[in-house]
């Protein structure tokens, strides 16, 4: 399987040596997992400047911490964070370059925000008349449409940082994929009324299929950010990423973020027991205790489940982070409790679950009823009319 920015290397195009720049961090790799701003560099690529995501160029910012500006310590390139003092390129940023590539691996989850640096990046390009290219990768938890899970998002409330339009949570495309989608459908005003002048190309990767996850094209997984070590926590993510709107650990600071969940009263072996009763698909529970060194209950022991993925194409991760926060909620009344979540772009930290799901009032409707039903759980999760809607922009 080789990524866009592999064919790229492999096939120079024209504008090779056009003035650069790059959106890019430390985990965005070769094939030989080469860091890619440096292959490009060696390969004779006229990059003259880098652009950065949240976490920065080294992937290992603090998760909603403020990013700044510096220098590449590999490349001796100026750096200009895009999740500082701005979210995009402005017009003298791009004034002295002829295009924008950009090249940054995804999750595939709505609310992991490489997602909308590219889309802050897309309206910027097509303001200032820049040709953007998008080095295309595959998504790790697989293209396929029928394991898409919603809510949708409802721009009306809910449209920030961690979701600007209107797709569902896990949306089963690659970045260039949705980078035509939002192009063609008009996602924003500038993109629809800048569509005819905005240049956009994606390099395709090569040899993947929809079906493939990760762990199947790949043996070692880079890191995409502090708490996404590994497969099984990427996958995890959709779903444990709503503890984020809770006094729930979701195992920032540990050794297996988004693999656990816990808190100091939590009752690991009643909440396993209960997981495991239920049967969700492909998915198992076993009590552990963790002791986190950052975020939620930093220095205290917590107690809670390890989660086990058995079987990634049946499994359903967003579904199962509302069964998960409905079950330790009506198991611990008294101590369960939901919570801001403070970022660079929400200082505040308020409406933090409504902006994770793109839901009005969501707390409720997670908490549902008091009891452990989940017949509601495929009703809101319902991407609805997605694969109908994405279908004539997928390359794969």
């Amino acid at each position: 399987m080789l990524s866009g920015i592999d064919i790229l290397l492999a096939n120079p195009p024209a504008w090779k040596n056009s003035r650069i720049g790059l959106v890019t961090n430390h985990a965005a790799c070769t094939a030989d997992f080469k860091p890619s701003r440096q292959a490009l560099l060696e390969a004779g690529f006229g990059v003259t400047r880098l652009f950065s995501p949240e976490h920065g160029l080294d992937t290992i910012g603090v998760d909603g911490a403020e990013m700044h500006d510096g220098i590449d310590p590999l490349t001796g390139l100026p750096v200009t964070s895009l999740y500082g003092s701005k979210l995009a390129p402005d017009e003298r940023d791009l004034a002295e370059l002829d295009l924008v590539l950009f090249d940054i691996p995804d999750i595939g989850c709505r609310f992991y925000t490489y997602l909308w640096t590219m889309t802050h990046v897309m309206e910027s390009c097509a303001m200032h008349k820049k040709h953007l290219v998008i080095a295309d990768r595959p998504n790790p938890l697989s293209g396929r449409l029928e394991l898409a899970e919603g809510p949708m998002l409802d721009e009306r409330y809910n449209s920030s940082f961690i979701g600007r339009w209107n797709i569902p949570i896990r949306h089963s495309c690659t970045l260039g994929e949705l980078a035509l989608y939002f192009k063609s459908t008009g996602s924003s005003k500038v993109l629809q009324e800048n569509a005819h002048a905005f240049k956009l190309d994606i390099i395709h990767c090569a040899n993947w299929e929809r079906a493939i996850f990760y762990s199947q094209q790949q043996h070692s997984f880079v890191p995409t950010s502090p708490a996404i070590t590994s497969f099984e926590s990427a996958l995890l993510y959709p779903g444990l990423g709503l503890l984020e709107a809770t006094n729930i650990s979701e195992g920032r600071g540990t050794a297996t973020p988004f693999r656990v969940a816990g808190a100091p009263w939590m009752d690991g072996p009643r909440i396993a027991a209960l997981i495991n009763d239920l049967h969700p698909k492909g998915v198992f529970a076993r009590p552990v205790s963790f002791h986190p060194w950052e975020g939620k209950y930093a220095g205290q022991p917590c107690h809670g489940v390890m989660l086990h993925v058995a079987d990634p194409a049946v499994f359903r991760p967003v579904a199962f982070g509302w069964l998960l926060i409905r079950l330790i909620k009506n198991a611990h009344p008294d101590s369960f409790a939901w919570a801001p979540y403070p970022t660079h772009v929400n200082q505040s930290g308020a409406r933090h679950l409504d902006l994770l799901t793109g839901l009005k009032d969501a707390e409720s409707l997670v908490a549902g009823s008091g009891d452990n039903s989940t017949e509601d759980i495929n009703r809101y999760t319902d991407p609805g009319d997605w694969r109908n809607r994405v279908g004539p922009y997928l390359l794969y």
